[in-house]
């Protein structure tokens, strides 16, 4: 990370030297209880960094002074170096480089390992074949999907690709906690547990709230800001649709686990049952909230983020909106003749979506988290120490 941390080490000198823009967000907060910057420093502050923007245009050294003065920017630059830093496994870190061509990659293997798992019911068990017209009118009428994909070769599957995107996820957020551990405050001997306490006082619990509210969104109170002196709150409302659309497809897929597991309740589950009413509000928050981030990112200012960065939005957000998309679709048109083509289509999304999780922009809300516990922790031992 030499020449991003470099020009952001550099950067942060000057801003604390000047410390006009202290109020704005916990960015400026941490960076004054420093006197140096080290790499784990501008890492940690990177991270920290919520890309409001309104440090750009409050900046008496940004472009066209000869300081130019971008903290937004190299920031965001400084991000994408982070995460190649803490990839795991290394060898996949430049990934992060070629988002279009790592989704591509992911999408052709998906689809590949989907139709071969279809293939699995194209022979009954006696070993006679069954053609291709008889398959699709045996589930049409039934809208069974472990009819076209048997449930234990679904959830094997679905489990390794799981289990390999929560083994890389936990392995990078332990990497980067341990390149910003230098990152200290002058007189502590060290960083706390990351993990202590989860009650609303603690730092877990604070940093948890700053999180799911997105608090630091915008900044002092102002909405994110779009261009100089035009702030929306558009930003901040997509991210919510993103953000808790997600978390009720996930709470949607637990409850139909536990559905067929622990009381035998086979899919397909009525329109009115929790997993699809879940699933479904999950879908539309995973359309909406992509599709307006997308169209946010295009009307924002350039200045405000580095290439290699805005480069990892567009595909992550292509790949929850087609998979979001693809799943209401499949729900709708459960019935139809052509919903094994269907499922196949969908499953293939889901499958390179949680393959490429550990090399996109889904790590960002892990790191960032993490900086807003340590930003908690430093709040909570300056408060205990006044």
């Amino acid at each position: 990370m030499a020449d991003a941390a470099a020009r952001s080490q550099h950067e942060m000198t000057v801003c604390n030297s000047c410390r006009y823009c202290e109020a704005y967000c916990p960015v400026f907060q941490a960076m004054e209880e420093r006197l140096t910057f080290t790499s784990g420093d501008v890492a940690y502050l990177a991270n920290l960094c919520h890309n409001c923007g309104e440090c750009l245009y409050a900046c008496q050294y940004a472009p066209p002074h000869e300081f130019g003065i971008d903290v937004p920017k190299t920031f965001s630059a400084l991000r994408v170096e982070s995460y190649e830093a803490a990839a795991w496994p290394a060898f996949a870190a430049p990934a992060f480089r070629r988002p279009w061509m790592t989704t591509a990659v992911a999408l052709a293997a998906a689809a590949l390992a989907s139709a071969l798992a279809a293939r699995t019911l194209w022979v009954r068990d006696d070993g006679a074949a069954i053609s291709a017209e008889t398959r699709t009118f045996e589930v049409r009428d039934t809208a069974d999907f472990y009819g076209v994909i048997p449930h234990d070769v679904m959830v094997t599957l679905f489990g390794i690709a799981g289990l390999f995107a929560a083994i890389a996820l936990s392995i990078g957020y332990r990497r980067f906690a341990r390149s910003i551990t230098d990152s200290t405050m002058p007189g502590r001997k060290g960083p706390p547990s990351p993990l202590r306490g989860f009650g609303a006082a603690s730092p877990v619990g604070a940093a948890a709230r700053d999180a799911l509210t997105l608090k630091h969104l915008h900044a002092t109170g102002e909405n994110c800001t779009d261009a100089e002196e035009t702030r929306r709150p558009w930003r901040r409302w997509m991210h919510h649709c993103t953000f808790y659309g997600f978390l009720l497809c996930f709470a949607s897929t637990s409850v139909a686990a536990i559905y067929h597991v622990v009381f035998g309740w086979v899919a397909p589950y009525a329109y009115t049952s929790l997993p699809v009413l879940l699933g479904t509000a999950g879908g539309v928050g995973l359309i909406v909230g992509p599709a307006g981030l997308f169209v946010v990112d295009r009307r924002r200012d350039p200045a405000l983020t580095h290439p290699s960065q805005a480069s990892l939005d567009s595909p992550f957000l292509a790949m929850l909106f087609l998979t979001s998309l693809t799943g209401l679709l499949l729900l709708a048109l459960r019935e139809k003749a052509f919903m094994p083509s269907l499922l196949m289509v969908h499953l293939a999304f889901v499958l390179a979506l949680f393959v490429t999780l550990p090399y996109g922009k889904f790590v960002h809300g892990i790191y960032r988290a993490a900086a807003l516990v340590k930003f908690r922790q430093e709040t909570n031992h300056e408060a205990t120490k006044a």
